[in-house]
C-alpha cells in the first residue's frame, strides 16, 4: 500500500441544481483510496456550518484528513456551470480557508513519511498556503505537481518555483502552450516543448493531456501515447483529477507507462461521462472501456 499525501483545496462544488464536495486535492485523493493505497488530506476549513458538513461528508471515505479549521475564512466554494457540452467554468471565491494553511510540525512528518506529496497550483494563490507549500517540498520524496491554472488565481513566478520542485508535472495542452511561452520556449512540436520544459525544470516526467485526443506522457526519457476514448460527455468536473489519481498510481507502482497513461485515459472519460467528479468505477467497466477497439 503505498503512502500518498494530497495538499491543497477542499471545497464544495456548487451546481445550479445541487453541490457536493470537490476541489482538484480531495477528487485526486478518492481515487487514489480507491485503488487502495494510504491517503493523507491537508487542507483548511472555515470555522462554519459548511465546514462542518464537508467534514461530515469526508468521514464518508476511509482517508485520514488533516483539516485546519479558520476562524477568520469561510469554508470555500466553487460555483460551476456547464456548457451544452459539458465543459465546466468555475467561479472560484477569494479569500477562503484553504488559502492559510499554516505549516506544523505534523504535516512536515506526514510528507517526510509518505512515497508520494501531490499538490496544485491553486493554493498557491495565497501568501499562507504558498509558503506552507514551499516549506513542505525539501520533505518529499517524488513531488507531483498539478497544474491547474485558473485564472486570476495564478502567478507565474510561483508556478516556476512549483514546476523546478515537482518530480512529475501534469499540463493541459493550453497550459504547456501558456506556461513555455512564460520560460521563453519555443519548440517546433509538443515533444520538443516538453522536453524543453522537462530540461528547464529538471523534471523527471511530464504529461500533457490534450481533451479528447488523448494525452502524452514523456517518462525515463521516452514518449508514451495515448489516443483517448470517445464517450458522450455528461460534465468534465473531475475528469483530469481522476487521469492524474491513475497516472501516478501505475507509475509509483512501476506498471509499463504505455499500460498506464491508456488506463489513465479510460477512467478520465469514465468519470466525464457521468455527473459529479467521483463516480464509482467498476474493473470491468475499465476493462471495456480499454478494450472498445479490439476487434
Amino acid at each position: 500500500m503505498t503512502k500518498i499525501v494530497c495538499f491543497g483545496e477542499v471545497l464544495w462544488d456548487v451546481f445550479p441544481t445541487h453541490k457536493t464536495i470537490g476541489g482538484a486535492p480531495l477528487n485526486v485523493a478518492l481515487r487514489l483510496k480507491s485503488f487502495q493505497n494510504d491517503i493523507s488530506l491537508i487542507s483548511c476549513l472555515g470555522d462554519d456550518t459548511s465546514g462542518k458538513e464537508l467534514k461530515l461528508e469526508l468521514e464518508k471515505f476511509s482517508i485520514s484528513y488533516y483539516l485546519q479549521t479558520d476562524k477568520e475564512y469561510k469554508t470555500s466554494t466553487v460555483g460551476i456551470s456547464l456548457d451544452k457540452n459539458g465543459s465546466a467554468s468555475y467561479l472560484i471565491n477569494q479569500p477562503c480557508a484553504w488559502d492559510n494553511i499554516k505549516v506544523t510540525s505534523k504535516l512536515i512528518s506526514l510528507v517526510k513519511s509518505s512515497e508520494a506529496f501531490v499538490f496544485g497550483s491553486l493554493v498557491a494563490r495565497s501568501n499562507t498556503s504558498r509558503n506552507t507549500l514551499v516549506k513542505l517540498l525539501p520533505f518529499s520524496k517524488f513531488s507531483v505537481f498539478d497544474v491547474n491554472l485558473r485564472s486570476p488565481h495564478y502567478h507565474m513566478s510561483s508556478i516556476q518555483v512549483l514546476m523546478n520542485a515537482a518530480n512529475f508535472i501534469k499540463f493541459n495542452d493550453d497550459e504547456l502552450t501558456e506556461i513555455s511561452k512564460g520560460l521563453g520556449i519555443q519548440g517546433a512540436s509538443i515533444e520538443q516543448t516538453i522536453v524543453s520544459v522537462a530540461t528547464k525544470t529538471n523534471t523527471a516526467s511530464i504529461c500533457v493531456t490534450l481533451g479528447e485526443k488523448g494525452a502524452i506522457l514523456f517518462h525515463d526519457q521516452r514518449f508514451f501515447y495515448s489516443k483517448g476514448y470517445q464517450v458522450e460527455v455528461v460534465d468534465t468536473v473531475g475528469s483530469g483529477d481522476s487521469f492524474l489519481a491513475t497516472l501516478i498510481d501505475a507509475l509509483l507502482k512501476a506498471e509499463d507507462p504505455q499500460i498506464a497513461i491508456n488506463r489513465a485515459c479510460a477512467i478520465g472519460a469514465l468519470v466525464a461521462k457521468r455527473r459529479g467528479a467521483n463516480p464509482m468505477i467498476s474493473k470491468l467497466e475499465i476493462d471495456a472501456m480499454m478494450n472498445q477497439d479490439l476487434p
